[in-house]
């Protein structure tokens, strides 16, 4: 046994007029239409909701009872299905976002910000992860959208490029860097790097880069996180590269040298799975965060 939204919604105007006449009009039904649907709402209950005399209509103790019920009820019944709507429409429900050390600094918490003005009943579900565990997740559809490094070979996933981003060497003062030479400068310095396991992609062209200048850099410390690793180098530990958004983090006491070599460039991107049902939801994301880029 339940009760109907419209059972409920008759009951409630007829208990503010106390006049079938008054409340059929409001409700824009016939009095014995109206009659019919409390009565059908006094047998679910099994007992009166009102009193009724020729010359009035009275609440009974269940009809107090029920009052405040019924009004919750159809509110969270119209707050039901304004959210479902707007999830339909690609305004509420979960984003599960992946993204990687280029995009921390400063374009994704103004992405995040202006998206939540925008879209108060979606919730933002964020993980740091490197760009192949994002991919095998937005395969997986356990990831809604990814920020990653382009481009994607998956057939599955459709992407979206949003900037460049590029190498740098970090050094400290003390150790001299060679504009004409440029890397290789670096060849003989020891260097902090992030480890492998951390980022594979990262790691790895980080290596390749080095190896176009020519050398195998000698990694004496590793640390997962690029503020860590400017510290180190701050410390005079070593030499490192880092993407160009370090600059950014605007730690004292270190120099930063463009390599102006065009591997040490790539593309970061948006990502998505072709068959997810939140497109809606993902290309007003996608919208948002390419403006923010733009600007």
């Amino acid at each position: 046994m339940y009760l109907e939204s419209e059972e409920l919604r008759s009951f409630l105007v007829l208990a503010e007029e106390l006049h079938f006449r008054k409340a059929s009009e409001r409700l824009f039904v016939s009095q014995p239409a109206l009659s019919k649907q409390i009565q059908r709402l006094e047998e679910k209950i099994g007992g009166p909701l009102f009193a009724r005399t020729r010359r009035k209509v009275a609440l009974t103790e269940a009809a107090r009872v029920l009052i405040p019920l019924a009004q919750k009820l159809l509110h969270q019944s119209a707050a039901a299905f304004h959210l479902a709507r707007e999830a339909a429409q690609g305004r509420a429900g979960t984003l599960r976002i992946g993204f990687g050390i280029a995009t921390v600094s400063e374009i994704l918490p103004r992405t995040i910000l202006r998206f939540r003005r925008a879209h108060q009943h979606v919730e933002l579900q964020m993980r740091d992860m490197s760009t192949p565990s994002q991919i095998a997740e937005l395969l997986e559809e356990k990831l809604d959208i990814g920020i990653v490094r382009l481009p994607i070979a998956h057939t599955e996933l459709e992407s979206r490029p949003l900037f460049r981003e590029h190498l740098v060497a970090a050094t400290p003062p003390s150790i001299p860097y060679s504009r004409k030479e440029g890397l290789a400068s670096l060849r003989d310095r020891p260097f902090i790097l992030q480890p492998r396991s951390e980022s594979e992609t990262f790691h790895d062209h980080v290596m390749t880069v080095c190896q176009r200048a020519g050398f195998t850099p000698r990694i004496v410390q590793e640390a997962s996180e690029t503020f860590t690793i400017l510290n180190f180098v701050r410390a005079g530990l070593g030499v490192s590269l880092v993407p160009s958004s370090a600059l950014r983090m605007h730690v004292p006491g270190i120099r930063f040298h463009e390599l102006r070599m065009p591997e040490a460039e790539w593309r970061i991107g948006i990502a998505w799975n072709k068959l997810s049902e939140k497109k809606e939801l993902i290309s007003r994301f996608s919208q948002t965060i390419t403006s923010v880029v733009r600007e």
